[in-house]
């Protein structure tokens, strides 16, 4: 059976619950954490180090460090500026992607420092494919691109075997998306030559044995195609992490695999500021962006959705509208709008998860658990699979996820 690992994507050092959560983990029995460089631009690699602080050395000792490098992003992405890498792929104007050696290098160094460690214990080629993704854009030939992801793949594998050599990792590994998409997929990514290229980097590194061991990729109730990978790699003696057990995708719609209780004060809350809006003519636009708010807040397909609206649309519309108040007006309104959206996301969430319910109830049949305990229950119970990466990032959800096992 497989065992829960701490997924740590959008956690950070600046966050103390998020600390707290790492470190409760670990004293709960979880013995792998997975990172990344890119998660908030190195925040999650510092939190992890901030949190392993505080726990026994015999505990630390315990809990593999696994972290990822690709990706060029933020403060990354700035350096680009000043410092060139050979082999970059601009995906989009924020999101770039390199996996050269000289890359892997910098990245490794620069991780190592935010861990406060010597050697990294795993260490992942980052979603590889988005030079796949490049080359179909550009109308690369199907045999051309995928023998220049290999070659790509092969380079780097050189380097990590020199890695290992020189003791600054203990193995490594590649995470992908496309290794859960469907063979004829143009997104896929090939991976039944992937260990004879381990086994060749290894020889020009002049290593005995290859180091490459771990392979991840999402796997949920609803993503499934990710099982025949996860059968090769049980066979080539690898190790099987799988990610997003919660956060599942049916055709184009997106899922949080979660259920969520309606809260109780949200229309108090909602009441409040509809009541004090509606009194003053200057509050009238604040008032209408509520109202509007609340008429639609079941109309998000899943969180993810709300919070990117929330960014995108709300937050720059409530800044324009505060903009024209008084400064002491302005402040009371902020604080009481802050507590209406706290409430707000948990509807929304609660909303999604009536939805998801109605929506995949061939999927969910028999589930008489909360939907989180059903959704971790499956890649849980695959023999194929070493580890299910949750994500907690509250302590509270610690217990939660633990027990769910």
């Amino acid at each position: 059976m497989a065992q829960i690992g701490l997924g740590t994507y959008r956690m950070t050092d600046l966050d103390p619950n998020h600390v707290a959560a790492i470190r409760m983990a670990v004293e709960a029995g979880v013995s792998l954490i997975d990172t990344s460089s890119n998660y908030m631009d190195g925040g999650a690699e510092r939190a992890i180090a901030l949190a392993m602080r505080g726990v026994s050395d015999e505990t630390a000792a315990g809990v593999e460090i696994i972290s990822k490098f690709g990706y060029i992003q933020g403060s990354t992405l700035e350096r680009l500026k000043e410092e060139r890498f050979e082999d970059v792929v601009a995906f989009t104007e924020h999101v770039h992607h390199c996996i050269d050696a000289a890359f892997m290098r910098d990245q490794l160094s620069r991780s190592l420092e935010r861990l406060n460690r010597n050697r990294i214990d795993c260490y992942l080629i980052h979603n590889p494919e988005y030079y796949l993704l490049d080359a179909v854009t550009k109308g690369v030939p199907l045999e051309e691109r995928l023998d220049g992801m290999l070659q790509r793949i092969y380079n780097v594998f050189v380097a990590l075997e020199q890695e290992v050599t020189a003791g600054r990792i203990g193995s490594y590994g590649i995470s992908s998306n496309s290794f859960a998409k469907p063979h004829m997929s143009e997104e896929f990514l090939p991976y039944e030559d992937l260990v004879t290229l381990a086994e060749n980097a290894a020889r020009h590194a002049g290593n005995a044995e290859h180091s490459f061991t771990t392979v991840q990729f999402p796997l949920n109730l609803l993503e499934r195609d990710g099982l025949p990978c996860a059968a090769w790699a049980k066979r080539k003696g690898l190790r099987v992490l799988v990610n997003r057990p919660l956060n599942a995708q049916k055709g184009t719609t997106m899922y949080r695999l979660a259920d969520y209780d309606e809260p109780a004060d949200y229309f108090h809350h909602l009441n409040a500021l509809l009541e004090r809006f509606g009194r003053e003519p200057e509050l009238q636009p604040l008032y209408n962006m509520v109202s509007e708010l609340d008429r639609h807040r079941h109309r998000f397909g899943w969180i993810g959705d709300y919070d990117a609206f929330l960014y995108g649309q709300v937050v720059p519309h409530l800044r324009a509208s505060l903009a024209h108040l008084p400064e002491a007006t302005r402040g009371n309104i902020a604080e009481s709008l802050e507590q209406f959206f706290v409430q707000y996301r948990k509807m929304v969430a609660h909303e999604c998860a009536r939805r998801t319910r109605s929506e995949l109830s061939e999927e969910l049949a028999g589930c008489t658990r909360p939907m989180e305990q059903c959704a971790m229950a499956y890649p849980l119970g695959l023999e194929t699979v070493d580890y299910v990466l949750a994500g907690m990032r509250k302590p509270a959800y610690i217990a939660e996820f633990i027990g769910s096992k």
